[in-house]
């Protein structure tokens, strides 16, 4: 692994960085490599505890793990970074059901996914590095490229998902319904998973968009989600957060206008940063929107729809980018315009959602259930981010081996954008290529930093 990463590091500085990482292709793939994975033997670790108290540090463990012949379609990648997402959170503890029944149901489709099912599981679903081999049947990418994941494992066997891959009944999420993710020194993935590195961020910084970016822009962007268009009025939930974070930069790179809810007014000044004008500080205001654990509370949906209305001019929103769940739902279908959109795609906060019917059916509105994307949206989202049209969000990052605390400070709410993790990457700040594309935007790049 260390004569992989010396060919890596030799092309920082280089004039000629293609030439360098070119002799990948020449290097052995090492038999093991190091991953971080949950595994079988503490499913029933965490039995009893509430959610909030269950801790990933426990359940998180980097271990040598032995590297997996590829088939066909699939390269092996060099991880120099990834990131944490809610669904590394979820697997960690557990929940809402260990993530190795994914990994024995992917087992008894194929012999080539029987690899999959195994007594560990490594996470991980985003990754930024370096292809080092590729399959039987890859003509797209070579060793030496640099290169993005996307969380999209599909099959593609079945006609369904021909239209849209996120409708084939073999999609699955890397890294936490597949085996062999991206927090770890070495990961597998369909080439169709791969985009184009890019070249003015470094390796930390373009790990961070993948999931979250992709999402977001089929969330909003995509005809699959809301269909954002200029002038829409988005509310946001959580709009300097991982997610949100990208959510709130999709409306403005599109011309529509944000309505930002945060819950600290050190969030509010960041979506403030990223040009949002209209944010709401929600504990500040003091919105409650239940009165206990049976009850919502719909004189606080309408003390929040009025606010809305306060900022907007009042306009109510067009779209609701909806992610945190139970706690919020009922509040977003209220909120929402007459034929207006709440495009839901995860339940930070509960699964199981109340809302009141009649706003939904006598007001002609919408709810869409969203989930990551479509190879050809997560390519554009990425194209996005390469143009230095949407921004990363990187506030902080770790080292592989310190996962599990990354993983805990996102599962207690305790980080703003994204959290990174370098893998192979010994520092920050490596893989930048395009100087003079990063220089212009700087100050977006690092605008999470330190927060």
């Amino acid at each position: 692994m260390q004569d992989i990463l010396e060919a890596i590091m030799a092309a920082e500085g280089s004039d000629q960085p293609e030439r360098e990482l070119a002799g990948l292709a020449g290097l052995p793939v090492p038999a093991t490599y190091r991953g971080v994975v949950v595994r079988a033997e503490d499913t029933r670790m965490f039995d009893g505890m509430a959610t909030r108290d269950k801790d990933p540090r426990k359940a998180l463990h980097l271990q040598e793990v032995p590297t997996p012949e590829l088939g066909p379609g699939e390269a092996l990648v060099a991880v120099m970074a990834s990131a944490i997402n809610y669904n590394t959170v979820w697997t960690s503890i557990f929940e809402p059901l260990p993530t190795f029944r994914f990994l024995q149901r992917y087992g008894r489709l194929s012999e080539l996914t029987r690899r999959h099912d195994l007594p560990y599981h490594v996470v991980g679903s985003d990754a930024a590095g370096v292809v080092l081999r590729t399959g039987p049947g890859v003509t797209r990418w070579k060793a030496g490229d640099e290169v993005v994941a996307h969380c999209l494992s599909v099959e593609l066997e079945d006609a369904a998902g021909h239209d849209d891959t996120m409708l084939d009944p073999q999609q699955r999420i890397w890294g936490f319904e597949t085996n062999f993710g991206g927090l770890a020194e070495l990961a597998v993935v369909k080439a169709n998973q791969l985009m184009p590195k890019p070249r003015h961020l470094s390796w930390e910084e373009a790990a961070s968009p993948g999931l979250v970016n992709s999402t977001a822009y089929r969330q909003l962007v995509s005809h699959h989600g809301a269909n954002m268009k200029q002038g829409d009025v988005v509310l946001i939930w959580g709009a300097s957060g991982g997610l949100g974070g990208y959510a709130t930069q999709m409306a403005l790179n599109g011309g529509a206008i944000p309505v930002c809810v945060v819950s600290s007014p050190e969030k509010a000044e960041l979506c403030r940063s990223m040009g949002a004008e209209l944010v709401i500080d929600r504990a500040a205001e003091g919105f409650r929107f239940w009165k206990d654990e049976e009850t919502q509370d719909q004189d606080e949906w309408r003390r929040f729809g009025e606010r809305i209305r306060e900022l907007t001019g009042g306009e109510d929103p067009d779209v609701v980018f909806e992610h945190p769940g139970r706690e919020t739902f009922g509040a977003s279908v209220y909120v929402a315009k007459r034929g207006g959109t709440v495009v839901t795609c995860a339940s930070t906060s509960g699964y199981q959602h109340q809302y009141d019917n009649r706003y939904l059916w006598m007001h002609l509105k919408r709810i869409v259930g969203s989930h990551f994307a479509n190879y050809r949206e997560a390519w554009e989202a990425n194209r996005l981010v390469s143009l230095g049209r949407i921004h990363p969000t990187v506030s902080k990052t770790y080292p592989l081996e310190q996962t599990g605390q990354a993983a805990y400070e996102v599962h207690r709410n305790a980080h703003q954008g994204k959290v990174g993790v370098r893998c192979l990457a010994p520092t920050d700040g490596l893989g930048v290529r395009d100087r003079e594309l990063r220089s212009r935007h700087q100050g977006a790049i690092n605008r999470f930093r330190g927060h």
